[in-house]
């Protein structure tokens, strides 16, 4: 039992020189100023020399939190947050009509010959307006003719007077395209819109695309928009009265 307590207090004398050299040189490493501020050494886990500053995490005065340009944090003075490189706001407007008014007002203010005497983005809203009832809240009952599609749109209120708007309008428009032939009749509920594909190869896309799928078909739209907005009476390129009547 002697020997070994002798055993033992030998081992402790070798050890611990070591192990209080290594204690002093983690304190060394930590460099606790008297400021409070805190070191790292270059090779340290937290602080890799700049590195650091570029993708790393840091803890100093205050344990702010700031982050590196890598996207890595730093703790830093007075507690906030820090966020490395260009900040990026959101890029969607979050309403589609919202979008489309804003899109024709910057090309207005873009065009140096705007007339702003004749321009009229209420009819514009007025026509989103439309164009949002007739898509999400008209009834459409679907029956198949002789090559192509019968389409009664039905509703009441506002989305009535907004299909009786826009169904035949758009038909007039699709006039000039010699894919379609389109004819409509108004019913006291709505519009009746029969389209024929003009070539026989064409009947099958006539009713895959349904009336929705007509009602997007042509490239009038988005001119259209900037004409109601205008005070145009009539859309660029389009034949005297195929515009769309509000």
């Amino acid at each position: 039992m002697k020997a070994m307590k002798t055993a033992a207090v030998t081992l402790l004398m070798v050890l611990a020189p070591s192990v209080w050299a290594q204690h002093e040189n983690h304190a060394a490493q930590a460099g606790a100023t008297d400021s409070g501020t805190v070191t790292r050494a270059p090779d340290s886990p937290m602080s890799q020399g700049a590195g650091a500053a570029q993708g790393g995490m840091m803890m100093g005065q205050g344990g702010g939190m700031m982050m590196g340009q890598g996207g890595g944090m730093m703790h830093g003075q007075g507690g906030g947050m820090m966020m490395g490189g260009a900040a990026s706001g959101p890029s969607q407007l979050g309403q589609d009509a919202f979008a489309a008014v804003q899109e024709v007002v910057r090309q207005l203010e873009a065009d140096p010959a705007t007339d702003w005497s004749k321009v009229n983005i209420e009819a514009l809203r007025a026509h989103l307006i439309d164009m949002n009832l007739v898509t999400l809240q008209a009834a459409v009952t679907t029956e198949q003719v002789e090559g192509g599609a019968r389409y009664t749109v039905t509703g009441t209120g506002d989305v009535l007077g907004a299909i009786q708007r826009m169904v035949p309008a758009h038909a007039a428009q699709m006039a000039s395209d010699p894919a379609f032939h389109a004819t409509t009749t108004l019913l006291d509920n709505g519009v009746s819109l029969t389209v024929h594909a003009t070539d026989p190869a064409n009947v099958a896309k006539v009713r895959a695309l349904g009336f929705m799928g007509f009602m997007v078909q042509g490239d009038h739209h988005l001119p259209h928009h900037l004409m109601m907005a205008t005070g145009s009476t009539q859309a660029p390129g389009a034949a005297a009265g195929a515009a769309h009547q509000h």
